[in-house]
């Protein structure tokens, strides 16, 4: 059987705060969803996440697409999504299972014995496409405009997540990339989970949720806390969890000020939509989407904002 001889991490945009237009540069659609780098090795494939994990059992539709190509090795990269019916990736379609999942390719890392990380993305995009045929299971990255101004107004209309903007003169890096640029459109973050309130009312289990971002290294600040978002199953679910990383010490850096919290390990990470930043560092009117299974906490960076 063939072998590809690397395993790779995949290649993160850096978040910018505003569209840009510029030559040598492509603007695709930013999906909401899980990334994933598939590796097609003979008959052999399997789907691994930006964590490591191997997630190749939970989506036997996408891998058996992948196993049908014709290629004998690939290294793809991409994020598997659930679409609406509007054509709109959400994560949390895709977290609760709601809706057909497809990957999304953006890149082709490895062909047939040909290693394609030192090339720039122009050719690699041009090896992708000569090598995925879209199927009801994997179809490619959108290209938007060739503005970027013009992208992020077509997204914004859509009500895309956002854009990405890429250097075709690229290479690809296992790390995060001014070359790769990200510019959002809905408000979504992922954040740490350092507690929990009490319920209150008829709710069971647990209130809310109390979030945070690292900064200064090891550090947790505070971001507040999120009480929506949740059904009966989730709260459920998510307590089961919550309860077993239980501590006595608070992981965040300055008391939360909320009086009988539990805390936890900060170990779950979710994924949060938000109206905006106060001045004083805390989100608005926050909803909870899910958990992200392919992050670790310590990736929860602060960014300016």
């Amino acid at each position: 059987m063939p072998k590809i001889p690397f395993r790779v991490l995949p290649m993160l945009a850096t978040l910018l705060d505003k569209p840009f237009a510029q030559d040598r540069w492509v603007f695709e659609e930013k999906y909401d969803g899980v990334r994933m780098v598939a590796y097609k090795e003979g008959s052999a494939v399997s789907l691994i996440s930006r964590n490591a994990i191997d997630r190749t059992a939970r989506y036997p539709d996408i891998a058996a697409a992948i196993k049908a190509l014709r290629a004998e090795t690939l290294v793809l990269d991409g994020e598997v999504v659930v679409f609406d019916s509007k054509r709109i990736s959400h994560f949390q379609l895709l977290q609760q299972s709601k809706g057909r999942p497809q990957y999304v390719v953006f890149d082709c890392l490895y062909r047939n014995g040909r290693d394609l990380r030192n090339e720039p993305l122009s050719v690699r995009r041009e090896v992708l496409e000569q090598s995925v045929k879209p199927s009801a299971s994997v179809i490619l990255a959108e290209r938007l405009d060739r503005d970027g101004l013009k992208a992020f107004q077509t997204a914004a209309r859509r009500g895309l997540e956002g854009i990405i903007a890429k250097n075709l003169d690229s290479r690809y890096v296992e790390n995060r990339s001014n070359q790769w640029l990200k510019v959002k459109v809905r408000q979504e973050d992922e954040f740490v989970i350092g507690g929990f309130t009490r319920p209150s009312g008829a709710r069971q289990y647990f209130g809310a949720l109390l979030l945070g971002v690292y900064t200064n290294g090891a550090q947790l600040r505070y971001v507040g806390k999120v009480g929506t978002g949740f059904d009966e199953k989730t709260l459920a679910l998510l307590y089961r969890k919550l309860r077993a990383l239980i501590q006595r010490k608070s992981p965040f850096s300055s008391d939360p000020g909320e009086r009988g919290a539990a805390f936890v390990e900060p170990k779950l990470v979710a994924q949060i939509s938000y109206g905006e930043w106060t001045e004083e560092g805390k989100l608005r009117h926050p909803v909870y989407l899910g958990l992200r299974e392919d992050k670790n906490a310590q990736e929860v960076i602060w960014q300016d904002h």
